[in-house]
């Protein structure tokens, strides 16, 4: 169970902050810190849940992680339901938190895109679903590649959250204009349920494309780079 509550409050952190961040501050008039800090605030989020809850669950917070790290060799199959339930929840629960916040606002109509995920008319800069999802499935095999090696016995120590959180940190920088980036079943689930419509019925995209990354990367570290199998 402390495995399960770091997952669900890792996710939380990661969907309320990176998520937030594009909500609240990226626009906004004047000192809005947009793409680049948006691409920050979600590296940020990984780093720093890496260092407060990594040594409880391994820091996954994303089922794609989970899932590439099973594929790797790395995460029992038994643990894989529980993981991503802890996750999706603790995501759907930032942004049901993202909502009452932001409806709060003084001048609130409605939600708007709420950092949800697209393509097509979706999609920031109106890429096509072939694009997304060639995006997505990139993104997300070497962001588990960076993962598997940065976590590697014989990689330098206590350095690991940093590679991951700048991984991510690049991720951003490279796919908001593409999809808002997804890279995250989870964070996409969360953000579709409250975006509602079309975000809804694309958000299959964005379990598939990070899943079979995910997959793929956990193959390659295992067949390649792990000397013990």
């Amino acid at each position: 169970m402390k495995k399960l509550f770091a997952e669900f409050f890792g996710t939380f952190w990661l969907v309320f902050g990176g998520c937030g961040s594009a909500i609240f501050a990226a626009g906004y008039p004047d000192l809005g810190i947009g793409f680049v800090g948006v691409a920050l605030a979600f590296g940020l989020t990984v780093l720093t849940m890496a260092y407060a809850v990594g040594h409880i669950s391994g820091a996954h917070f994303n089922p794609a992680v989970s899932i590439g790290l099973w594929a790797g060799g790395k995460f029992a199959a038994k643990d894989l339901l529980g993981y991503i339930v802890a996750q999706v929840v603790g995501a759907v629960a930032a942004a049901g938190a993202l909502y009452f916040i932001v409806s709060g606002k003084s001048d609130f109509v409605d939600i708007g895109n709420f950092a949800a995920n697209g393509y097509g008319d979706l999609s920031p800069g109106g890429y096509s679903m072939v694009s997304v999802l060639i995006a997505e499935f990139l993104l997300t095999m070497f962001f588990l590649l960076i993962i598997l090696g940065s976590t590697y016995p014989k990689a330098p120590e206590g350095f690991a959250g940093i590679a991951i959180g700048l991984a991510l940190t690049l991720i951003h920088l490279i796919s908001i204009p593409i999809s808002n980036t997804s890279v995250n079943p989870a964070r996409s689930t969360s953000q579709a349920l409250f975006a509602g419509g079309d975000f809804t019925g694309q958000l299959w995209l964005f379990w598939v494309a990070p899943i079979a990354g995910g997959l793929v990367a956990g193959f390659i570290h295992k067949a390649l780079f792990d000397k013990d199998n």
